[in-house]
């Protein structure tokens, strides 16, 4: 792959609140997708390298009403219930669950249906520029191995998990594994899989190990999948503290939180993702914190399922990791720029309260609230370091995942006015009102691999 030059105006956060604004930037991206130099406007160097590469055929000019955004980071995703978007968020979870979920992830046994549903999710899950993606898929082996081959086809950065759900009291007899040693030996089986869909120690996809949550797995079956995850180094995904239900389930079984719980079994480990975490107490945030685990924040799926608002401020004062998640299809949205709207809106209203019959100083929560800045830092920077990635930013060597954004497009919702608007006005238009119309590229590792340009290149067609 061959390198190339960026010239024009990129926004990022590249740490949590603080908005940097790169005019007129030059961003060089070698061969292999990474960042080497950011070249800032004025520099003594600028204007002759952007001369060399227009000269050598590498430069890419942004054009009027064009920026450069990082790539967004989705940290939970249930890749099978992409057909179920939109529909049954009108029940209670555990109803939810097994009255639409669980059917329909069960269909996953067919390996022709998973790959067409599967095909569709990661091309429009790129449209809308996530090039990170953090998967549940289902119990089924070769579905799950397709997801994997599917993400690395068309090009997105992601971390695939065949769930493992083995508790004959809580999962249903169609949908489950046989028992705890058939799920290890075939999530042992998963990890090579994938593994060997691209060897090496910068692969684009990986394999996640992926407890569904701790209900749907016996005390067997967690304790065998944190001694996995300790001997293989993978990554890990669950659901922690989500509901009501979930929460006073699992304090009735172990007398203990979810978090804890999950230390014990050794699943609660670096960069471990923990989906939802609504009902933490502080003592779990802690927890969380000391483990070097995460947070995947899904503020919309929260509001049909959780009814209750994740501590988001109590977890970023204490430097927990977290990052946003659209929870498909407990979150009816596929875009995570809506994730970004969502969490500010969750963060307002904990903090402004909802019962107009309560005192404005009893409504709410102090201090709760989240800046734009802050909630674009959640969808990039933000989740690549709860995954431990060097993403989310345009820094020297970071990985070159962008999104080429058209305030312009036909159809779009974001309004311009140059004498009125000054450049971190359009940085929080674009966070508030920019859709799929506007994304115009997206790249992962430097390749382009989709956008409405139409020119987008394909990962499978390109040599490493």
């Amino acid at each position: 792959m061959r390198d190339k030059v960026i010239f024009g105006t990129a926004f990022h956060t590249p740490a949590r609140g603080r908005l940097e604004v790169l005019r007129d930037a030059l961003i060089v991206v070698a061969g292999d997708g990474r960042i080497t130099e950011v070249i800032a406007q004025g520099s003594g160097d600028h204007d002759a390298a952007r001369a060399r590469a227009a000269e050598q055929g590498r430069l890419v000019e942004l054009g009027a009403g064009e920026v450069l955004l990082p790539g967004l980071v989705d940290l939970h995703i249930h890749a099978p219930q992409w057909p179920q978007l939109g529909k049954a968020l009108d029940v209670p979870l555990e109803v939810w669950l097994r009255k639409h979920t669980f059917p329909l992830e069960a269909r996953y046994a067919d390996v022709a249906f998973a790959r067409t549903i599967y095909d569709d999710l990661v091309s429009g899950l790129v449209a809308n520029g996530t090039t990170t993606a953090v998967y549940f898929a289902t119990i089924h082996m070769e579905a799950s191995l397709a997801l994997a081959e599917i993400c690395r086809a068309r090009g997105q950065r992601a971390f695939v998990g065949k769930v493992a759900m083995d508790d004959p009291d809580q999962c249903p007899p169609f949908y489950r594994d046989e028992n705890a040693a058939t799920a290890l030996d075939e999530m042992r089986r998963f990890i090579e899989a994938v593994r060997a869909i691209a060897p090496g120690g910068d692969a684009l996809v990986h394999p996640i190990i992926t407890p569904r949550f701790i209900p749907s797995c016996t005390d067997e079956l967690l304790a065998a999948l944190g001694r996995l995850a300790a001997e293989t180094g993978c990554l890990v995904q669950t659901h922690c503290s989500e509901s009501d239900w979930e929460k006073s389930f699992v304090e009735q079984r172990f007398g203990r939180s979810d978090a804890a719980v999950l230390a014990g079994f050794g699943l609660l480990r670096q960069h471990t993702v923990l989906a939802h975490s609504n009902f933490v107490s502080d003592d779990d945030l802690d927890l969380i914190r000391a483990r070097g685990a995460a947070v995947a924040h899904c503020p919309l799926s929260n509001a049909y399922f959780a009814e209750a608002v994740f501590p988001l401020r109590e977890a970023l004062d204490r430097n927990v990791r977290v990052g946003l998640g659209t929870d498909i299809s407990g979150g009816h949205s596929p875009s995570l720029l809506d994730g970004c709207r969502h969490a500010l809106m969750a963060g307002r209203m904990r903090q402004g309260g909802v019962d107009a019959g309560l005192p404005r100083d009893r409504r709410g929560v102090a201090d709760a609230r989240i800046t734009v800045a802050e909630a674009f830092w959640l969808a990039t920077a933000g989740g690549g370091e709860a995954l431990g990635l060097d993403v989310g930013k345009f820094a020297a060597g970071c990985k070159f995942d962008a999104l080429r954004i058209d305030v312009e497009a036909d159809g779009s919702n974001v309004r311009v006015w140059p004498d009125l608007d000054e450049p971190e006005d359009v940085f929080q238009k674009i966070v508030l009102n920019a859709g799929r119309a506007n994304i115009r590229q997206v790249w992962v590792d430097g390749v382009c691999v989709g956008g409405t340009a139409g020119d987008a290149g394909q990962r499978a067609s390109v040599s490493r």
